[in-house]
């Protein structure tokens, strides 16, 4: 079997989907995409093509290494996407020509079901009771939101901010119950100056887990506050490969690691990446706000890791796969078709092609400086 072609197509709202063509019929699923840069992707996908035409698609570690290795710049966002698209289609087409899903080559499945996390949604604080209200009655366990303050973060916070987000916390936490869990994403965006008297005021209300409360680049101060507080710091969303994913496990700065299968290097990197945390029993919550390919292939590796929490989504497939997802009392059951074991639907997709997205412009209302999203 040969690779014969690789076609990348944009896909609503803010995606990049990846087919890779081979001369046995098998198409393979991928989905290499940074979120706002899906040309740039889309381009550093089409410039491996030259060395992936005519090469054995199941030799997926050995076309990883190539790309990786043979780019010399190595890492980084856009590289390590494209790739990760890739080795998630190659893995596809390998799983499909073998008749198994990729987690039986993996080893088999160590769970039966993987538990998910759904995001709140909602303009008012009213609105997102009613939200995760509505979620839990179809059968969510578990959340994710944001800080949700009165205003963006400064550097130095006023006490008013600070009981304002808790309160808002707090009021989700009581419309959820104390058996769900929720967890809370800073998304890098608050400072060190004030994320450790956010993360002390949130404690009674005990989140699942503290995403990103500072920039994941500044891995001492994640440290610090991890270990300044009983609470679970997670972070990885924006971290690339093994070698991305050492520092904050050698230094202690999360206790949940989140690699975007979509980001990170692709299935197998996220199953070392898996291996790595395990040795300092740090647990696994793949970062998805992504499509339904990405999804797929965080589920091939949540069942193949011991040490994994909650898988995150916000698209189960609805208008884009012939057999969406389906949330089961919290959690989606062991898929098993071969490969990915999703199948695209295009008279579905056929008004979905086709975007512009672009990354959100903030600015902050005081003084109209550039920050983060």
């Amino acid at each position: 079997m040969q690779i014969t072609k690789l076609e990348t197509f944009l896909v609503q709202p803010r995606w990049l989907f990846l087919k890779i063509h081979t001369d046995e019929g098998i198409v393979g699923l991928g989905e290499p995409i940074v979120e706002g840069r899906a040309l740039t992707v889309a381009q550093a996908v089409a410039e491996f093509e030259p060395y992936l035409i005519g090469k054995d698609p199941t030799r997926v570690m050995h076309h990883w290494q190539a790309m990786y290795k043979h780019t010399f710049y190595r890492g980084g966002p856009v590289l390590t996407s494209a790739i990760s698209g890739i080795e998630q289609a190659l893995w596809d087409i390998t799983g499909k020509a073998m008749g198994v899903p990729i987690y039986k080559l993996f080893g088999g499945p160590l769970r039966d079901r993987i538990k998910v996390y759904a995001h709140i949604r909602g303009a008012t604080l009213e609105e997102q009771c009613q939200d995760i209200k509505s979620k839990v009655a179809e059968g969510y366990i578990a959340f994710k939101t944001g800080v949700g303050g009165p205003r963006p973060a400064r550097i130095v916070e006023t006490p008013g901010f600070i009981d304002a987000v808790v309160e808002r916390f707090a009021t989700l936490r009581e419309a959820a119950g104390r058996e769900v869990d929720i967890a809370i994403d800073f998304h890098g965006a608050v400072s060190p100056q004030t994320a450790m008297l956010l993360i002390k005021a949130l404690e009674p209300y005990q989140p699942m887990f503290v995403e990103e409360p500072v920039q994941c680049q500044n891995v001492d101060v994640l440290a610090d506050i991890a270990r300044k507080t009983h609470l679970p710091i997670a972070t990885g969303e924006r971290i690339f490969t093994k070698w991305g994913f050492r520092e904050i496990l050698e230094k202690g700065a999360a206790v949940i690691l989140q690699p975007d299968i979509s980001h990170a290097g692709g299935i197998f990197e996220g199953r070392l990446i898996a291996g790595m945390a395990e040795s300092y029993y740090a647990a696994i919550a793949p970062h998805c706000p992504l499509g339904p390919i990405s999804l797929a292939a965080g589920i091939q590796l949540d069942a193949s890791i011991p040490n994994f929490l909650a898988q995150e989504q916000v698209s189960l497939g609805e208008g884009y796969l012939k057999q969406p997802f389906v949330i089961n009392q919290g959690y989606i059951d062991l898929p098993t078709a071969p490969g990915l074991g999703i199948e695209l639907d295009e008279e579905l997709m056929a008004d979905k092609i086709g975007h512009n997205w672009r990354n959100p412009e903030r600015y902050h209302p005081d003084d109209n400086s550039a920050i983060d999203w």
